[in-house]
């Protein structure tokens, strides 16, 4: 009993800080988002009527599902890219350290300045990639990338997935330190080549490193803001416009804190639901190797 006592009292101020800066603000937002709060004033209670706004408007609607498809596309490309920049260093140990350094150097940029150089980069007139596309003799493909609603999305994701494919490759160096050299060396003596180590040995034993990878990337995607708002901010035609964005909007822009509220309840939903989703079917898939 005494023990057990001891035990909560030691987590109390861990408890009491989850409380405070986790628990209390979800609880302030359920409450705020039935209200018409502007920020200043007194509010009143409106049921219902900012999540019946959200279910009502296509343009909310479209901003769940350009943030899932930007989520998609980001986790999809920065995983496969991890993967292969992995298994390339797993391979060469001599230029490992310098490649995993140079690899991660992009995530610790700040997001304004990537997404100004990547703004400049991806412009009509002056940008490297067109000039680029000239220079190989594919001019033809040139355009604003940015201003096209068929491009700006996937323009946006790139920038995203030369962030932070250094995080994904180093979750993976770690999967691959973790297989035993005699898994390895039992391939080699089968006869077995690189690729087929690679497909047959390797790959199920990183599952574990896929789950991380998975999580946390997905996760970490659904709740960008800084790229789409630096970058485009919503545009073209809201293609870019994602659901933080639209919280922010509604926040600072139109001062309707009850329905920015409403809108990051819903956003948390979104995050909890696909986590726990994923969670399931990956640890099954773990458990099933």
């Amino acid at each position: 009993m005494i023990r057990s006592r001891r035990i909560y009292l030691f987590a109390a101020p861990a408890l009491a800080l989850i409380g405070g800066f986790f628990v209390y603000p979800i609880v302030l937002s359920v409450q705020m988002s039935f209200t018409d709060f502007a920020g200043v004033g007194q509010a009143e209670y409106v049921g219902w009527k900012n999540y019946e706004r959200f279910i009502s408007r296509d343009r909310y609607l479209n901003s769940v599902w350009v943030t899932l498809k930007f989520t998609f596309l980001v986790v999809l490309i920065q995983t496969l890219a991890g993967l292969f920049f992995a298994a390339l260093l797993h391979r060469m140990p001599a230029i490992r350290n310098f490649c995993r350094a140079a690899l991660f150097t992009p995530a610790m940029m700040s997001f304004v300045i990537v997404g100004y150089v990547w703004q400049f980069i991806y412009s009509p007139y002056t940008g490297g990639l067109n000039a680029l596309l000239e220079a190989v003799g594919l001019g033809a493909f040139s355009r604003g990338w940015l201003g096209d609603p068929d491009t700006a999305l996937i323009a946006i994701v790139i920038t995203h997935v030369w962030m932070f494919t250094g995080y994904t490759t180093a979750i993976f160096l770690v999967g691959f330190a973790n297989i035993s050299s005699d898994i390895e060396e039992a391939g080699r003596l089968d006869g077995a080549n690189s690729w087929q180590r690679f497909r047959h040995l390797e790959l199920p034993l990183l599952a574990p490193s896929f789950t991380v990878n998975i999580i946390l990337s997905t996760v970490g995607t659904l709740k960008t803001f800084e790229l789409p708002f630096i970058m485009t901010r919503g545009g073209p035609d809201r293609a870019t416009n994602t659901l933080s964005l639209e919280i922010v909007n509604n926040l600072f822009g139109s001062y309707r804190f009850g329905f920015a509220s409403a809108l990051s309840i819903i956003m948390l939903i979104l995050v909890v639901i696909v986590a726990v989703v994923q969670n399931g079917y990956l640890k099954r898939r773990e458990e099933n190797i």
